[in-house]
């Protein structure tokens, strides 16, 4: 009897482990979407690199003109599971020069790094995995264009369990899809442009909802706003701001005024964006006016939601 018991628990151990592996597996992109692909587009790949905001992050801490154009790598993500450093992803051998375009894919759109590990979600591709695969060729060929760094960055500093990759599978099947997340009823080209900047290149849900105990974005609560939680001895907790158009968010701010404020920084009551949202003004000053016209038509069409937040007192 014992023998058996040991036996089937053998069994129920080896099958839980293989289906954990089979389901934390990563996933890559398939060779028929990449031979569908045209030679990339420098000029729009540029756009997409603006609208993706990625020298925010891989730029040097305290980049300022043309050396914000150097993706050295080296600023630091500090959140409650640790601590992730933006790796170097310039041209050269120390970043992404080595890289095939499939490499490329499978870390915008699945998350995998070059070796065909999990990437952490620091790195916003649970957004970037709605990136229309010619966007991501486009920027891949202008990537290539940026100046080279031999920067190594610093290994993210995380503890167990977070420092764990595989399971990172299983956080992409409850918090990944390439779907859009707000439904309408026959947007006009308008509204599926801003749709798209903003759901997917700008990743603006990535600070502006609040996030489940996992890390995971809570799609129910989309751009009402979070709470940081304070990190570290002296850490205080910040508040990003709600901006669906209810009385807790930019109700009042027309489509006009948005448009603006991402342009100049300035908002209609004559304050200027602070913080992270200096460096999205700055990518958004890059873009097109019709671009800037088209998040902001998205941001007034979303649904009105209250802070998800209380409200201070």
């Amino acid at each position: 009897m014992l023998r058996k018991i040991i036996y089937i628990g053998a069994v129920v151990v080896i099958g839980a482990s293989a289906g954990f592996w089979a389901l934390t597996t990563p996933k890559t992109v398939s060779e028929t979407v990449l031979s569908s692909l045209q030679p990339g587009d420098v000029e729009n790949g540029r756009s997409v690199f603006y609208a993706g905001g990625c020298a925010s992050c891989h730029a040097a801490p305290g980049a300022k003109g043309d050396d914000k154009l150097v993706m050295s790598g080296g600023h630091e993500l500090v959140s409650p599971f640790g601590t992730f450093v933006a790796p170097n992803i310039s041209p050269s051998s120390e970043g992404i020069g080595n890289w095939t375009q499939a490499q490329f894919f499978n870390a915008m759109l699945n998350g995998v790094g070059a070796e065909g590990e999990h990437l952490y979600p620091s790195f916003p591709y649970t957004s970037y995995t709605k990136m229309k695969p010619q966007d991501v060729a486009d920027l891949f060929v202008f990537m290539k264009t940026l100046p080279k760094s031999d920067n190594v960055a610093a290994e993210h500093k995380l503890s167990f369990p977070f420092n764990m990759r595989r399971g990172l599978g299983l956080w992409k099947q409850l918090n990944m899809s390439s779907e859009p997340v707000v439904a309408f009823d026959n947007p006009d080209a308008q509204l599926q442009r801003g749709q798209y900047l903003t759901e997917s290149l700008g990743h603006c849900a990535e600070c502006h909802t609040p996030r489940n105990l996992i890390g995971g974005l809570k799609t129910d609560q989309w751009m009402a706003g979070a709470v940081l939680p304070p990190v570290g001895p002296n850490g205080r907790a910040s508040v990003i701001p709600n901006i669906t158009p209810s009385d807790d968010g930019i109700a009042s701010w027309g489509p006009s005024e948005i448009s603006y404020s991402l342009d100049s920084g300035f908002t209609p009551d004559f304050d200027s964006l602070g913080g992270s949202m200096t460096d999205v003004v700055a990518n958004m000053h890059e873009l097109s006016g019709a671009d800037r016209d088209a998040i902001a038509a998205y941001l007034k069409a979303i649904p009105a939601l209250p802070n998800s937040y209380p409200k201070r007192q």
